[in-house]
């Protein structure tokens, strides 16, 4: 008896979106390579050229890199000491108020202790193990990117109202005090509701009980990981794309922008697009040597801007990385809340800019 056999139909596989993406790149790289060869290789040029003397000069060879470290050092050991129980505590009663979680203030204090990157990395894990909720997460970030990342900046922001003749008390108390507090209460009352009040009894202690040799030695080794396997990269990215946006003579336009931007926002376009693109301390050393030069207004502008979680690598690469990693949001979520932070400090600098020049000046 024969048998018959069975017919095998291969259905054709349906493209998709991003195929036809992709064609489109193969065919525009085709006609890139046979009209201008150039091109290709000269926007890794100038890629390359955008990252190396932030990778080399700033993070390897710099003073960032070992700040860095030595950050996620100092804060594990402020952690083994008790500090973050110790904050919690101290923001209890507030938060309370608020009712939300004491924990959402904790990642801004580290950061203005020390680094943002290490402040996500350190008090992250604290609030996951909390179990904070999402938006309480967010709210962490978001007031995270209120405060100074550097003590440089501080202490340079005051050197510079100090030569300028400008009361630097309530533009440290309004600028940077007042908004660890008032953001939490804003956010959680409008963006960001799904958020608890938790008592010290139900949270679990953060103090550690790592041996003193093994915090300093493991806090350090920790500080490099985050260095070369995260920030480093974040950086590289940000800086690839702004060189790819020069070379194809996009980028200044933007840059013109951004400078004529702030200066409408009464802050000094110069140290304004240091902060905003390189370093606040850098911008803080520039406004010592040009404060004279400053009115009171646009200086302090510039400190508030100056104060919070610039340069753009950080709320765009760094600090969804870190977060992602160590918390319970995703990269974009971490993002989103540092750009709703950032959108909060640009405010902020322009409204007490003119509530505090009449003032202080």
């Amino acid at each position: 008896m024969a048998v018959k056999e069975k017919e095998i139909v291969v259905s054709e596989r349906k493209m998709e979106t991003i195929e036809y993406v992709g064609l489109t790149l193969l065919f525009l790289s085709l006609i890139i390579l046979f009209v201008k060869p150039s091109l290709i290789g000269g926007i890794f040029d100038a890629m390359l050229g955008r990252v190396v003397p932030i990778v080399v000069k700033v993070y390897l060879t710099g003073t960032l890199g070992s700040a860095i470290i030595l950050s996620v050092m100092t804060g594990r050991i402020l952690e083994r000491l008790g500090f973050t129980d110790a904050l919690v505590r101290v923001f209890t009663p507030l938060a309370k108020i608020f009712r939300i979680t004491p924990l959402v203030i904790v990642p801004a204090i580290y950061n203005i202790l020390g680094d943002i990157n290490a402040s996500g990395r350190i008090t992250a894990p604290s609030l996951k193990k909390a179990e904070a909720t999402k938006d309480e997460q967010k709210i962490a970030i978001a007031t995270m990117c209120q405060g100074n990342q550097s003590f440089s900046t501080f202490m340079l922001g005051l050197l510079a109202f100090t030569k300028g003749g400008i009361w630097a008390f309530p533009i440290i108390v309004v600028g940077l005090f007042l908004p660890v507090i008032l953001v939490p209460f804003i956010l959680s009352k409008t963006i960001y509701r799904n958020v608890k009040y938790k008592d010290i009894s139900e949270m679990p202690r953060f103090t550690p009980n790592t041996p003193a040799v093994p915090t300093i030695f493991n806090g350090a080794r920790e500080g490099a990981e985050l260095l070369f396997l995260l920030l480093i990269p974040a950086a590289a990215v940000v800086f690839a794309l702004i060189g790819a946006l020069d070379f194809v003579g996009v980028w200044k336009p933007i840059e013109s922008a951004i400078s004529a931007f702030l200066s409408a926002l009464s802050i000094d376009p110069k140290t304004g697009l240091q902060s905003v693109l390189v370093s606040p301390t850098l911008a803080m050393n520039t406004l010592v040597e040009t404060i004279k030069n400053v009115p009171p207004r646009f200086a302090i502008g510039s400190f508030i801007i100056a104060a919070s979680g610039f340069p753009l690598q950080i709320p765009l690469a760094q600090i969804p990385a870190v977060w992602a990693q160590n918390s319970d949001l995703s990269a974009g979520e971490a993002m989103q809340a540092s750009i709703v932070g950032m959108i909060i400090r640009i405010i902020s600098a322009f409204a007490l800019a003119w509530i505090l020049a009449p003032f202080v000046a």
